[in-house]
């Protein structure tokens, strides 16, 4: 029953959250929680011995932060609110449900774990330059950094510490939370139900004034997300490594994509993350078909 509600869970979070708008909208101060116990559910699994990183990986974090700045500054000219969006679809860290889709596929899922650490360490260190150039904020620059810093560091790079740290010195604490990583994908669910909710919540306060600027921000998004798993798996085909390639660079943390938009930049941009989640999980769910056509 519950491997069967799985394969619809995306679709009946967001369902419960546009139901539910106006009492999940609320339990948004949970989101940065949620996020650190499901990196770090992903980091206390890790083999440390199984993952090295290639050239590939190199070439995927090079197109995910020069694209986003790109992205940024060609749109910027034409509605500041939809270059962010489409920054964000990019700058987003590879998703922690990644290596599950990519062992679906039968791709190598210890590469792909392996960026996915790059990725959203990477972020950790850029998000917080990124936000304080193209936020509202009224901080001076450095200040601003400082201080986006102690939030997405402690959030990004904190669960990376504990899991480290548990591995080492608590290893029965580490190795039953081995045993039921699953609860991530939960927990994901759980998130993805209340960032949806106070989407809606903001779209029904402010959608009419900004509703050709969402709709545009939607169709940036599928470009992106599109281009994204393209992108990926032709350099990954490179490596014989498509798989990881793939889902590396298109399958995106969008809970904390529309969470950091909704915290550091025009809360309108969360629209691109938030149509980002339905076009990488059409494409996941077409990619995973193929697969089990082929088989």
């Amino acid at each position: 029953m519950l491997k069967k509600l799985k394969g619809y869970m995306m679709p009946i979070a967001m369902t419960l959250g546009i139901l539910f708008h106006n009492y999940v909208g609320v339990l948004s101060f949970l989101i940065p929680y949620l996020i650190f116990v499901m990196l770090l559910f992903t980091y206390i699994k890790l083999s440390w011995t199984q993952i090295k990183f290639t050239r590939m990986h190199l070439w995927l974090i090079i197109i995910q932060v020069a694209g986003s700045v790109a992205v940024y500054h060609a749109l910027n000219p034409l509605n500041p609110t939809l270059a962010q969006g489409a920054m964000i679809c990019i700058l987003a860290p590879t998703a922690t449900a990644a290596p599950v889709i990519a062992g679906m596929l039968k791709g190598n899922v210890a590469s792909l774990t392996g960026y996915s650490l790059i990725s959203n360490l990477t972020v950790a260190v850029m998000a917080p330059l990124f936000f304080s150039y193209v936020g509202y904020n009224e901080l001076p620059f450095f200040v601003s950094v400082l201080e986006i810093s102690k939030r997405v560091l402690v959030l990004l790079v904190g669960p990376f510490i504990v899991a480290l740290l548990l591995n080492k010195f608590l290893p029965r604490t580490s190795g039953h939370m081995k045993k039921h990583t699953g609860i991530s994908f939960y927990l994901w669910s759980v998130s993805l139900i209340i960032v949806t909710g106070k989407t809606v919540v903001f779209i029904i306060e402010h959608g009419k004034a900004n509703a050709g600027v969402e709709i545009l921000i939607g169709l940036a998004a599928l470009i992106i997300c599109v281009l994204q798993f393209i992108v990926g798996r032709r350099i990954g085909r490179k490596f014989d490594d498509t798989v990881a390639g793939g889902q590396g660079l298109g399958q995106k943390n969008t809970v904390l994509a529309i969470w950091m938009a909704q915290m550091y930049l025009n809360p309108i941009s969360s629209v691109g993350p938030g149509a980002y989640v339905l076009w990488q999980n059409l494409i996941n769910s077409y990619q995973v078909w193929r697969q089990r056509k082929d088989l």
